[in-house]
């Protein structure tokens, strides 16, 4: 496995230099703040780039790492400067947090509460992979990710790597490698370029997505809201589809707030209400603290699954649409995965 770093530019710390140095070799900036990048596209041990990045997480550092989607700049989500660390680096504010990736599904019961079982059954079904799950945050948790209105976004990406670091580091605030209105990346340099010397361990873990005419493209994760319907309401469609969940979970609601139509069920000119979503939480019809008690890790809750998220789809920006009501909350229009 190959190693890189890359010493800061003096003139703007937040940029890095074109130059880069295989590891070993000394560099006139050797006093200077630097990032390492890792090739992790070959069949070498990953166990270097994994304890670097765990060690980033570690000191409050932000890592890029790849994902079944897109890449995502992660950072501990225990940490309430870490998380403030992620959205400077992204130049975004507090009104839309990140998701939370996990390594496995066990953690849920660790991280949310009145998760229902339509929500534990939809998990089983489609994680690891691009389903993120919107429930209420623990409350004994000291979890700082912003203005979250008391809920927490939770997903296991359906990648090796990705899990295996989640496993290593716990839980870690993601969202997509990009500056805030740019295109997520898909592509480690594509995540250098936009973020340079504001992460600390950059993993290559090579091109992500398909091609299609011309680009690579990868869709979002679909998120679904279970913190005011026990069967769930879509609040951003992406790689799943409103029919492909109502498979597991036939009383689901679309971006509508409409459940899937049954005879008789109803009358002309009869409306399903439109109920509030958390309030950092917006239906999206596309991609769009201090410490606390010990931090849960992969094998400390062993137990059943029960259930946050992931970055907007590569070339489209990360602007949240307008909230469609109110008192309707925003969701991450480019979460990590």
């Amino acid at each position: 496995m190959s190693t890189a770093f890359h010493p800061r530019d003096p003139e703007d710390p937040d940029e890095a230099t074109g130059e880069t140095l295989e590891a070993g070799e000394e560099s006139d900036a050797d006093d200077e703040p630097r990032y390492r990048r890792f090739d992790c596209t070959g069949d070498d041990d990953p166990t270097e780039a994994i304890d670097a990045a765990r060690h980033a997480v570690e000191l409050g550092d932000c890592i890029v790492l790849p994902t079944d989607t897109v890449y995502g700049i992660g950072a501990d989500a225990f940490s309430a400067e870490a998380v403030q660390g992620l959205l400077d680096a992204k130049d975004r504010g507090r009104d839309m947090p990140p998701p939370v990736l996990i390594g496995d599904a066990s953690l849920v019961r660790a991280l949310a509460t009145d998760v229902p079982d339509q929500a534990r059954r939809l998990v089983d079904a489609h994680w690891p992979g691009p389903l993120t799950i919107v429930c209420r945050i623990q409350p004994s948790l000291r979890m700082d990710l912003g203005e979250t209105d008391g809920t927490i976004a939770l997903r296991v990406p359906d990648h090796a790597l990705a899990r295996e670091i989640l496993r290593r580091t716990g839980p870690l605030a993601v969202s997509s490698a990009n500056i805030s209105g740019r295109p997520a990346a898909l592509t480690c340099d594509e995540a250098t370029e936009q973020l340079g010397g504001r992460v600390a361990v950059y993993l290559d873990g090579g091109p992500l997505g398909q091609q299609a005419d011309g680009s690579r493209v990868s869709p979002p994760s679909t998120i679904v809201d279970f913190t005011r319907h026990d069967d769930g309401r879509v609040l951003r469609l992406g790689a799943l589809d409103v029919e492909t969940l109502r498979a597991v979970l036939p009383g689901l609601r679309d971006l509508d707030g409409e459940t899937a139509a049954e005879p008789g069920d109803a009358e002309p000119g009869d409306a399903t209400p439109a109920d509030p979503t958390p309030a950092h939480l917006t239906p999206m019809a596309g991609p769009p603290a201090e410490p606390g008690p010990p931090r849960p890790t992969s094998t400390a809750v062993p137990g059943p699954d029960t259930v946050p998220g992931d970055p907007a789809p590569a070339g489209q920006a990360e602007d949240p649409a307008p909230p469609a009501h109110p008192d309707e909350p925003r969701v991450d229009p480019e979460p990590a995965g």
